[in-house]
């Protein structure tokens, strides 16, 4: 049996919680109960409009790039699709049940689909900056410099072809360095929703709140990597809603549910009913808040 030297457990940050000062140590059923403007758990719906470029690119590949040789015309269109045609189908579900959504967009989308921004707009939903297109990634190997370039060509572009600047943004699969925080918040962004190790937003060290976008909910997850059916896929939903409300009806403090969408995905014909369905379900509930992601982290904000 090996031993270790006392060394290997003595470094600068080791203490009760965390070894880093990212954020601070805190466990969800001890923290003060959050109240939402209505019901108890915010339904949070998170669009992703990706421009995926027809050559490869970035440190490394973004689920759901292009998996055959260059040109790969065929996935290269499926993922088209989702703009050109499943993105208002879910456009018109939502405004069918009434809800608002947050659209995490490619600054090469809203360049490139002028018209799908101003329905965004028009409809009331919040746009999310969601890097410059799925070549965008970011990692450590990319560098500070070149990180703070990226981030700030993204947030350059959404703000010109919008008109707004963005106040959230989702990396490309949830991808950060050592530095994208800092980045983040000195682009004057007020969350980011990478971060999945919680179900409530949280504020980092810095200021920047995560409002974290579980991805096991999602129908990239569900669907496509797990094979599941549509059907399958709200009824896991369901689930998770029905658990969280009687959770926070014991508990006596709000919750929150992210669905994260992906247009090719759930905006097929054999798909897209399973979506409108979820969605009359739950905003029939009086237990449902739909909400932007920017209304549920002010609405958190102004409790803490």
């Amino acid at each position: 049996m090996s031993t270790l030297p006392d060394s290997y457990t003595q470094y600068p940050k080791r203490r009760e919680g965390y070894d880093h000062d990212l954020y601070e140590w805190s466990n969800l059923h001890e923290r003060p109960p959050v109240k939402w403007p209505k019901g108890s758990v915010a339904v949070w719906l998170c669009v992703s409009l990706e421009w995926f470029p027809i050559v490869p690119g970035g440190p490394f590949k973004a689920p759901g790039h292009m998996v055959t040789p260059y040109p790969d015309y065929r996935h290269y269109t499926a993922r088209d699709y989702g703009n050109r045609v499943g993105a208002w189908r879910m456009l018109e579900a939502f405004e069918t049940a009434g809800v608002k959504a947050s659209f995490a967009t490619n600054a090469a989308i809203a360049e490139r689909y002028p018209y799908l921004i101003e329905a965004l707009q028009a409809g009331g939903h919040e746009i999310i900056a969601h890097s410059t297109d799925m070549n965008g990634t970011i990692d450590a190997s990319l560098g500070d410099k070149a990180e703070r370039a990226l981030i700030g060509d993204a947030m350059a572009r959404l703000e010109t072809a919008t008109g707004a600047r963005p106040k959230g943004w989702l990396s490309i699969a949830r991808q950060q360095s050592f530095h994208t925080l800092d980045i983040l918040k000195a682009e004057g962004l007020t969350y980011c929703c990478d971060w999945v190790n919680d179900e409530m937003p949280y504020r980092f060290s810095n200021g920047l709140i995560d409002l974290p976008l579980n991805h096991e909910l999602s129908d990239r997850q569900i669907v496509t990597v797990q094979q599941k059916s549509a059907d399958s896929w709200g009824e896991s939903i369901r689930d998770a809603f029905d658990w969280l409300a009687r959770e926070a009806k014991e508990k006596g403090g709000g919750r929150m549910l992210p669905i994260h969408l992906t247009p090719y995905i759930m905006g097929l014909p054999y798909r897209i009913h399973a979506l409108e369905a979820l969605l009359a379900d739950l905003s029939a509930r009086e237990e449902a808040w739909f909400a932007r992601g920017e209304d549920i982290v002010s609405a958190w904000e102004q409790q803490r």
